[in-house]
C-alpha cells in the first residue's frame, strides 16, 4: 500500500477513485500524566507523557485508515491528513483520512 500526502504518485496513473477512508481514536488524559504535566509546566520542557500518548493515538488512527483502504482493495491512499479535536474536557480525537485509489499496473 502506497500512502502519501500528495495528490498523485510519480509514474503511476489513477485508475479508479474508491473514496475517502478514515481511521480515528479518542484518547483521554491519565491523572498520573496530568501531575507530571503540571510539574513540567512549572519548570518547562517537553511533556513526554502527552507526546507519547498522542503519537500512539496517531499511529492507531493511521492503522485504522489503512485497514479500511485494504478492505476496499486499494493500491494507495492519497492526500493523507491528520486532525485533532477536543471531544470533552481531557479527551481528544485523532482522525486520519485520505482518498483510497486503484492504480494502473506498471508495464
Amino acid at each position: 500500500m502506497i500512502i502519501t500526502t500528495t495528490d498523485k504518485i510519480a509514474y503511476r496513473k489513477i485508475k479508479e477513485t474508491l473514496g475517502v477512508v478514515r481511521g480515528n481514536t479518542i484518547r483521554a488524559r491519565h491523572i498520573g500524566n496530568d501531575i507530571l504535566a503540571m510539574l513540567r509546566n512549572l519548570i518547562g520542557g517537553e511533556v513526554k507523557e502527552y507526546t507519547g500518548m498522542i503519537s500512539e493515538a496517531r499511529e492507531e488512527a493511521f492503522e485504522r485508515m489503512n485497514q479500511e483502504a485494504e478492505e476496499l482493495e486499494a493500491d494507495a491512499i492519497l492526500n493523507v491528513r491528520f486532525t485533532t479535536s477536543q471531544v470533552m474536557g481531557g479527551a481528544a480525537e485523532i482522525l486520519a483520512y485520505g482518498t483510497a485509489v486503484k492504480l494502473e499496473r506498471r508495464e
